[in-house]
């Protein structure tokens, strides 16, 4: 899985916003992000895995790794509900 390549996330006026900035029938809106989000997405546009998202938020947060990766599988079910992840 990976971000469909018309995504943008920017901050303004210090809330993560992610946009399309393409032509995309499947992602008209925006999403909110905190910062947890705008951590995984940045990841996320890294190439990471799943593995690699538990152990970003595990190295940014005091969270343990049952949190972790709870906290991205829901992250992941949003982005793929919202329309806004391929597969890789």
């Amino acid at each position: 899985m990976k971000l469909k390549n018309d995504l943008m996330l920017r901050k303004v006026a210090g809330a993560w916003v992610a946009v399309s900035v393409g032509d995309t029938a499947s992602f008209t809106g925006m999403l909110t992000l905190n910062e947890t989000g705008a951590t995984l997405w940045k990841a996320l546009e890294s190439g990471s895995d799943r593995r690699a998202l538990i152990d970003a938020l595990t190295a940014e947060y005091e969270v343990d790794e049952l949190t972790a990766a709870a906290d991205v599988d829901r992250f992941l079910k949003k982005l793929g509900d919202a329309g806004c992840l391929e597969e890789a």
